[in-house]
């Protein structure tokens, strides 16, 4: 066997075992060697360029420290990643499939109605250069993740569904490009006060965890506590008002008040429109009379127009404030004994993301009855208008003074 033949049997055999440094490395190798004319004869036999070979060369003499390291490339070799050369990629992508996300509020994971075909077109219309297979890999590192069929249906399928969600995300662009304020609201789930299990794990010494109560019986003194949050979605701002009593539309209105006086009013001091987002049901539902009578106090009291947008039935975990405040409230205290009203305060106003949320919170003693009934009298008091597009779910209840978007 000649020597071009011997180098040819040698790199076929290793080849498949070598990444590209170390290929690179090994023909270099082979080249010094044989001496003058190495580089030509190497390359010959394998079809390597004599480039690469000449670059392992300078490899194996000039930068020990890269062999060491383990490293295939330098650092910043590579090509780069469409997401850092195109700096509006991101932001325009999140942008097409903010209408249409949705997902469970307690999962990182979360899915869009849309397909990564259809985004690649949208995108090139705006001017980027990219392949539904990018997409895909962009959505992935985002948190999407393919779901199953049944997971898309939540709750009645009513026709006009889409619309509202539409609807909703045209009137939140409308009032943020007005400087308006617009926040999501909802009651997280009550919870038990004491030392009672708390869903999750944190790290502990081994063998040694957290000690808590057998049973789940409300504790007298403490019982349980109902966490009504605003969500300030332009601004990355929350504020939970933890209530001790019943969860009625007073409260649900209280909540937005103190919203409004603690963090709201400095943050748009010009402000003359808000908009809240809200579900269909609970102390914020549609049908409740006392919630449109609670938001008509308010508007006298701050002289803002009040635009109240709902989510339709069976789709609450569309409304901003479940993936985007209550989830990391969760995900902060896991695990952690909401053993007082002092601790869940705490947790709460701790919880804060990689994106700079921000979260004020208190706690609410007040006394909030049940069963308080609102005449027809009552509700045709309202200065409400509805409307044209489901003005059930779409609605603004205005002040005395009639005030307009310039």
């Amino acid at each position: 066997m000649d020597e071009l033949s011997a180098i040819k049997c040698r790199y076929d055999y290793i080849n498949r075992f070598l990444n590209e440094k170390a290929r690179r490395l090994f023909l270099a190798s082979e080249a010094k060697t044989i001496g003058w004319g190495g580089i030509e004869k190497v390359s010959r036999a394998t079809g390597v360029s004599s480039d690469t070979i000449s670059k392992g060369c300078k490899e194996l003499e000039d930068e020990p420290e890269i062999i060491e390291s383990g490293k295939i490339r330098k650092p910043g070799g590579g090509r780069k990643k469409l997401v850092d050369t195109d700096a509006t990629l991101l932001s325009d992508l999140d942008n097409l499939i903010e209408p249409t996300t949705r997902g469970d509020p307690e999962s990182p994971l979360r899915w869009t109605c849309k397909s990564t075909r259809k985004l690649a077109r949208e995108l090139k219309n705006m001017g980027h250069n990219i392949s539904h297979m990018r997409v895909a890999d962009i959505l992935h590192s985002q948190g999407y993740s393919l779901q199953s069929n049944q997971k898309v249906i939540e709750g009645d399928n009513n026709p006009d569904r889409n619309g509202q969600f539409i609807l909703i995300n045209n009137k939140t662009k409308l009032f943020i490009k007005y400087g308006q304020p617009v926040i999501s609201v909802d009651t997280k789930k009550k919870e038990l006060v004491g030392n009672f299990r708390n869903g999750g794990r944190e790290y502990h010494l081994k063998g040694n965890p957290l000690k808590v109560l057998v049973h789940d019986f409300k504790i007298k003194g403490l019982g349980k506590v109902n966490p009504y949050g605003i969500y300030d979605i332009s601004r990355n701002e929350g504020w939970v008002n933890v209530g001790t009593d019943h969860d009625t539309s007073a409260f649900a209105v209280e909540s937005i008040r103190q919203w409004w006086n603690t963090m709201g009013k400095m943050a748009y001091p010009d402000a003359s429109k808000l908009l809240i987002t809200a579900d269909s049901g609970g102390s914020n539902g549609y049908r409740v009379r006392l919630w449109k009578v609670e938001l008509q106090k308010l508007a006298d009291e701050s002289g803002l127009e009040i635009t109240v947008s709902h989510f339709p039935p069976g789709t609450s975990k569309w409304n901003k404030i479940e993936h985007r405040l209550f989830s990391f409230i969760t995900q902060n205290w896991r695990g952690k004994p909401l053993i007082s009203h002092e601790a869940i305060v705490n947790l709460i106003a701790a919880t804060t993301t990689q994106k700079g949320l921000h979260v004020e919170c208190r706690l609410d003693e007040k006394v909030y009855p049940k069963g308080i009934k609102i005449s027809d009298n009552e509700l045709k008091e309202i200065n409400l208008t509805s409307d044209k597009f489901h003005g059930e779910w779409n609605y603004t209840i205005k002040p005395d003074k009639k005030i307009e978007f310039n």
